[in-house]
């Protein structure tokens, strides 16, 4: 029993890290408006469990034009919804001011069992956010 017990825990750990894995990588998305404003959104998920993130704008009448904020801290993956903590500590310093605790993001990717020819580009999706402006941003995996 001890050991059908062991086969199980091992086995459930595997499709974990596998998922992490696949959700792991670089997402990005640039829009520009026809006025010339720009905004870039980058954000790095580590297989580590970190990930770094990176918004710079760039709004023709804004003061000032140009603005750069950064991110950084843990995420972990259950049922493709990304969670994201920033510890208040460690990760939020002078340069690095957004807090992403409580943010949660859905991974959106092409199911295995879907044999058409669609495209479907992996994603993520922010569905919650105490970052007023990152709420409903869909980041593509570069």
């Amino acid at each position: 029993m001890k050991l059908l017990f062991t086969i199980l825990l091992f086995i459930s750990h595997l499709t974990l890290f596998a998922q992490a894995d696949k959700v792991a990588g670089d997402y990005a998305l640039t829009m520009n408006t026809k006025e010339g404003n720009v905004l870039e959104y980058k954000l790095t998920l580590s297989a580590d469990g970190t990930f770094f993130f990176h918004h710079y704008s760039n709004i023709l009448k804004g003061i000032p034009p140009e603005k750069n904020y950064y991110g950084k801290g843990k995420w972990t993956v259950e049922n493709n919804l990304v969670s994201f903590v920033s510890d208040k500590q460690t990760d939020l310093d002078e340069k690095h001011t957004l807090d992403f605790s409580n943010s949660k993001a859905r991974f959106h990717t092409k199911s295995a069992k879907d044999k058409t020819d669609r495209i479907v580009k992996t994603r993520l999706q922010f569905l919650n956010s105490e970052i007023f402006w990152m709420k409903r941003i869909e980041l593509l995996k570069v």
